[in-house]
């Protein structure tokens, strides 16, 4: 029932998705990519976090840097996971991605500098915050019965629709930045669209949080 009522905040995949996947026997490439494409481009989840990572990058070579490190992390955690049968629970998973969202924006801000004097690794942070995205995902293709003739390749079919996507996005999310940081207010604005990113992290990690306790009491 979760599931359904958090339908595009995470990484959901949708009943008609769910029935596809399922039914599907033998390599399908094509199919695959476009769903891993439209997971991305859909999950508001994985859109924030990066709108986070590349918020105030300016260089090409920082944003395929950053965006490269969070792709690997992504791509191991979600083809290891399915293929060795990882299980955890998918609402928890689903509220460290959202905590990865809440981390991202507070870095932005610069509230660990403030704080501690300092901050963690960001690359570090961006490539085991897409450990978790990845693993996420895999949770929840886990759950489906996938047939293993073919399975290899489907998983990495729908990574490489993962990574077309998270191109996409980028490209709008990059040249938005870019008209945006013309504007004299950039700055103060930059402030409140990172408390605002902040806020949204919180209501993901609060949605997933109920929908493991409900869950619990079920």
């Amino acid at each position: 029932m979760w599931g359904i009522f958090f339908p595009a905040v995470a990484h959901d995949v949708s009943q008609s998705n769910a029935r596809f996947v399922e039914g599907v026997s033998g390599p399908a490439p094509i199919p695959f990519v476009y769903l891993g494409a439209r997971h991305m481009v859909t999950g508001l989840d994985h859109v924030f976090f990066l709108i986070g990572v590349v918020f105030f990058l300016k260089k090409f070579r920082d944003i395929v840097t950053y965006v490269s490190l969070f792709t690997l992390g992504h791509s191991l955690t979600l083809i290891v996971g399915v293929l060795a049968n990882v299980s955890v629970s998918v609402f928890l998973i689903d509220a460290l991605i959202g905590l990865s969202v809440v981390y991202k924006a507070f870095e932005n801000l610069g509230g660990f500098r403030k704080l501690f004097g300092g901050s963690v690794d960001v690359r570090a942070a961006v490539f085991g915050f897409g450990l978790f995205h990845g693993l996420g995902l895999a949770t929840k293709l886990h759950a489906l019965s996938m047939d293993d003739n073919g399975l290899l390749l489907n998983l990495i079919s729908f990574n490489i629709g993962v990574e077309i996507g998270q191109v996409l996005v980028l490209l709008l999310v990059v040249w938005l930045l870019n008209i945006w940081r013309t504007s004299p207010r950039f700055e103060t604005h930059a402030w409140y669209a990172n408390i605002a990113l902040m806020m949204g992290g919180f209501v993901l990690i609060g949605q997933h949080l109920t929908g493991y306790f409900m869950e619990g009491a079920a």
